[in-house]
């Protein structure tokens, strides 16, 4: 990942007036108005296909949520190719894999970033069996641990036709955000990605349309 594209990824923080900054809050304050009872506590963050923009779109929705004074959990749940480890420049050595194995509890996988209220819970080494562990009861225990200790759990996931992950992911979650890029994204597989969002437990909560990659 390009140092623009680092940047790109932390742009809510690194440049709040801009006009992307801004959509982001906007995207926020959209969230948060179809959660007015306040049952939203963990929310996918899904693409169609890769190089959509999920994991940039999951960066910066975090830190407009902890720019609104939000505890928020950034947790890269792309067991295959992750991202924010990159965006946020962190350690990446032990994360969500190692502690779904049972090798770490969260508090050691948590990592503060450079942004007030915002942690974040990278990837950690890639696994064998990144779909298992995702559906494990430790997936479920560690997200109920989370929902505790933050006021919003965002999640970056793997593209929909990569593997069977994001589904997987997403149905564990409140809601869920589908991040489309224009000019990339065919109508059809933007169509299957929101049926088979909708066909799971989480509510889409949020669309994004957007021209940037990862």
């Amino acid at each position: 990942m390009s140092r623009w594209m680092r940047k790109r990824g932390r742009i809510a923080g690194t440049n709040p007036k801009s006009d992307v900054a801004e959509s982001y809050r906007r995207l926020r304050t959209g969230i948060e108005l179809s959660n007015r009872d306040g049952k939203v506590k963990t929310i996918a963050i899904a693409s169609a296909e890769p190089g959509e923009g999920k994991s940039t779109t999951s960066a910066n929705i975090a830190i407009a949520y902890a720019q609104a004074n939000r505890r928020v959990l950034l947790l890269d749940s792309d067991l295959r190719e992750p991202d924010q480890h990159r965006i946020f420049e962190l350690q990446n050595d032990k994360g969500l894999s190692t502690a779904l194995a049972g090798r770490a509890g969260i508090g050691e996988v948590l990592q503060q970033t450079e942004f007030a209220n915002l942690h974040v819970i990278c990837s950690g080494p890639i696994p064998l069996n990144p779909s298992e562990l995702l559906e494990s009861e430790a997936m479920n225990v560690l997200l109920e641990e989370a929902k505790t200790s933050f006021d919003i759990v965002i999640l970056d996931t793997p593209a929909m036709t990569v593997a069977a992950d994001a589904l997987i992911v997403a149905d564990k979650c409140d809601g869920a955000v589908l991040v489309i890029r224009r000019g990339k994204t065919k109508l059809e597989a933007a169509a299957r990605a929101k049926e088979t969002l909708e066909s799971g437990r989480a509510r889409i909560v949020g669309a994004v349309f957007n021209r940037i990659g990862r």
